[in-house]
């Protein structure tokens, strides 16, 4: 079995599922997840992971994304990109000035409260919204806070305009151009989506389905499996003494005294812990009890 990450890019036309079943059989096993699910119109960075990195994914979901996004003025669609059904059209874009588009744009940088869209993955009573929407139910629904933390390159060639946004997690950028629309007074929709940067990796490394069969081929696999700790940088890294490897196999909590070094850490803190250069584990450091507590186990 394969442990690692692998920078995917997701091509237009897949599901992020898609992705994950035709890795299965690519590379022949079962234990694979993938983190922050693309639209099927949408490209670019997939984050999967395999084996033992898959207790990763809920971690990697929760970083800032930056994409690459056009949308088109005088437009709008049941599932807020240009896949929908047309629900209208609205001509006064032509009345825009580019000084005024843009400022409209950049008006959204900072937090801001987004209604999801209907055609979304979010759960409501069970069931994902877009199971509803495509029954012809619309479902109330929250706003949520989002952060938009930059918008760049804006171009404009009405009626599309070229952007490039860096995000939080749970922003929709299909919503994000709807209220750039609205505000506007012309409605808009999601033309062209390419996610370009997940956690530190980028689009233009990130390998196709195609390439990653072709590497399996060449028994080359190698050159596109990421390390599991490549993407944990952010954690301070402690090696374990031989004497507290047994505990650590077992799963044990630690003291400072089980590292090689003094692990000095705030409550809550995330370690990476090693055995002979192996990645182990993470604890997390629990300031009232002076221990650390296994927070994913990679034995």
């Amino acid at each position: 079995m394969i442990d690692g990450i692998i920078n995917v890019y997701k091509e237009s036309g897949y599901t992020s599922f898609d992705v994950v079943a035709k890795l299965r059989g690519i590379l022949k096993q079962k234990k694979i997840g993938h983190t922050g699910t693309l639209d099927p119109m949408a490209e670019g960075v997939l984050i999967v992971c395999l084996g033992k990195a898959t207790k990763l994914v809920d971690m990697l979901i929760t970083s800032t994304k930056e994409y690459k996004a056009c949308m088109k003025l005088g437009i709008t669609t049941d599932t807020e990109d240009i896949t929908g059904e047309i629900l209208g059209k609205n001509d006064s874009w032509k009345n825009l000035d580019d000084a005024g588009i843009k400022a409209c744009i950049m008006s959204f940088i900072g937090k801001y409260d987004q209604l999801p869209p209907m055609y979304s993955a979010i759960k409501k009573d069970g069931k994902k919204l877009y199971e509803y929407a495509r029954a012809g139910i619309e479902i109330e629904r929250e706003k949520r806070t989002v952060e938009i933390l930059s918008i760049d390159d804006i171009r404009i060639d009405l009626p599309y305009v070229h952007f490039s946004v860096k995000c939080s997690k749970g922003t929709y950028i299909r919503s994000l151009c709807r209220d750039i629309g609205e505000k506007l007074g012309c409605g808009a929709t999601l033309s062209a989506l390419v996610r370009n940067e997940l956690h530190g990796l980028y689009a233009k490394d990130a390998v196709r389905l195609s390439e990653i069969e072709a590497l399996r081929d060449d028994d080359a696999l190698d050159r596109c499996i990421i390390p599991m700790d490549a993407l944990l940088k952010d954690y301070d890294s402690y090696d374990i003494k031989p004497q507290a490897s047994k505990l650590l196999l077992n799963g044990n909590k630690l003291n400072s005294h089980s590292f090689l070094k003094d692990a000095s850490c705030e409550d809550g803190s995330i370690i990476r812990v090693y055995d002979s250069g192996r990645l182990m584990a993470l604890y997390i450091y629990d300031a009232g009890e002076d221990i650390f507590k296994p927070f994913k186990m990679f034995l």
